[in-house]
């Protein structure tokens, strides 16, 4: 006769964890700790459409901000909300709040330009600012201000889910990595932000607005470029 041998140990374990709760399960399957299930205000897979104009109204009822004390809209984002590839400026302009739409006028020309030149139509990816309404005569956004502003902008991101996302100009580097360092420094090298367990690409690159006043480093802006289309082909990712 065969003596068959009991972990003794794994059968206390049970007996202690059933006394505690009784509705445990043992596998031997791996548990996936990293499953999110949206909760917020009580709602479950609330679609993007949704969750945009969430955000939004989040956006406009910010107090004590000197950005939205003007009358004026806000500039959230535009484009496909399904795109795998969303793309980040620092703040609207002033030919922006006169067409009431994003990217517009000689910086939103250029910025075309430069998307075409790699294969991508601005109309089926996914456009937005790091700072949402327009910086009184154009200037450049405070930290404070990329700060308060920058949570929105991190939920943002999470409701696109894109696979991609560039940052054109220092506002839109230092609102999503908090680097506010010579963006010279940080152009053209592949970084990463996590939000919500997930890892989101990053690449910096000029902002269209620079180019057009120092076009000499355009060049550089071309070799960003090419290093975002090879992403886009290793990823597989149809645009």
């Amino acid at each position: 006769m065969t003596k068959k041998f009991t972990n003794q140990n794994t059968t206390y374990r049970e007996e202690l964890i059933n006394s505690i709760e009784t509705d445990f399960v043992f596998s031997q399957k791996p548990i996936n700790r990293f499953k999110i299930v949206d909760v917020s205000d009580g709602k479950i897979n609330l679609d993007k459409n949704q969750k945009i104009n969430q955000l939004n109204e989040q956006i406009n009822s910010i107090k004590n901000c000197n950005l939205n004390q003007f009358p004026q809209n806000i500039f959230l984002g535009n484009g496909n909300l399904d795109s795998s590839i969303m793309i980040i400026s620092g703040a609207p302009g002033v030919e922006e709040v006169k067409s009431g739409d994003i990217f517009r006028g000689e910086t939103g020309e250029l910025l075309q330009k430069m998307l075409l030149s790699i294969n991508i139509k601005s109309k089926n990816i996914y456009s937005t600012y790091a700072i949402n309404f327009r910086p009184p005569e154009d200037r450049k956004p405070t930290t404070q201000e990329i700060k308060r502003y920058s949570g929105f902008l991190k939920e943002h991101i999470s409701i696109i889910n894109p696979k991609i996302v560039i940052l054109f100009g220092s506002t839109a580097m230092e609102s999503v990595t908090g680097i506010n360092t010579r963006i010279s420094n940080e152009r053209g090298k592949w970084k990463e932000i996590i939000l919500i367990n997930k890892t989101y690409p990053l690449m910096v690159t000029f902002n269209p607005s620079y180019l057009i006043r120092f076009p000499e480093n355009k060049k550089y802006s071309w070799e960003d470029l090419k290093k975002i289309k090879q992403k886009i082909m290793d990823l597989k990712i149809e645009i």
